[in-house]
């Protein structure tokens, strides 16, 4: 089965697999380095790892034009709810649901989750996604390191995707040692360069990660895919 994986810019991804498009963090208005814009992007699902306005994005706008499930922690969803998103399925840390796309399980992630109007968006979280061809797809979405990775990386992960930026999650000395901790096929970096404030050289960092690990690395400009 084929399967697409699109970095928007940011921590902003699409997943193209199964014939359905899901969409990650999707966050474009206001983005410097977004490579579509809110109104032009697919979407059957969002899933939004935590309440911040780089994250959350536009996720209002694009669900009430597509009718995408958006699935996010249930703070999350009750307040998508309050803004007139029709669909939403919530969810919390270590629970997993099997929806048309494949099986997805939330991780922890250590960072905090604020909605824009300063709601409460209860704990952030990563992504942990099982094709349905068994392949392993772990978003860590906005976080520190630690050391339970070890734990995520035992299912057995294809794919890793990592943030290097640095300031408000790893940079690329943690974003390595996460790599030895989960030990997947392939890491594609992502949350770095959007601003001077995560600016990073993420071809160095792969480097490192080839030289000094048996995981393979893929580094993609917005709007650059990778068949999976």
């Amino acid at each position: 089965m084929k399967t697409t994986l699109t970095w928007l810019g940011h921590s902003a991804w699409q997943l193209e697999t199964a014939g359905l498009n899901v969409l990650i963090d999707p966050f474009f208005t206001g983005n410097p380095k977004a490579s579509v814009s809110a109104a032009d992007v697919k979407a059957d699902f969002i899933l939004i790892s935590h309440g911040h306005g780089d994250h959350i994005g536009d996720t209002v706008a694009i669900a009430q034009r597509t009718g995408a499930t958006c699935i996010a922690t249930f703070e999350i969803t009750e307040w998508l709810r309050k803004q007139g998103v029709p669909r939403v399925h919530p969810m919390n840390t270590g629970g997993a649901r099997t929806f048309p796309f494949g099986n997805l399980k939330f991780t922890i992630a250590h960072h905090t989750s604020m909605l824009p109007d300063g709601s409460n968006g209860g704990n952030p979280v990563g992504f942990l996604i099982r094709l349905q061809d068994g392949r392993k797809i772990y978003h860590a979405a906005d976080t520190g390191l630690f050391y339970d990775m070890k734990l995520i990386g035992d299912e057995g992960i294809d794919l890793a995707i990592l943030p290097i930026g640095d300031n408000f999650t790893m940079g690329p000395d943690d974003a390595l040692r996460a790599v030895r901790l989960i030990q997947p096929q392939r890491v594609i970096p992502t949350h770095f360069g959007t601003w001077d404030l995560i600016a990073q050289d993420a071809r160095a960092w792969a480097q490192r990660v080839q030289a000094e690990t048996a995981t393979a690395t893929t580094v993609l400009q917005p709007g650059e895919s990778w068949n999976f």
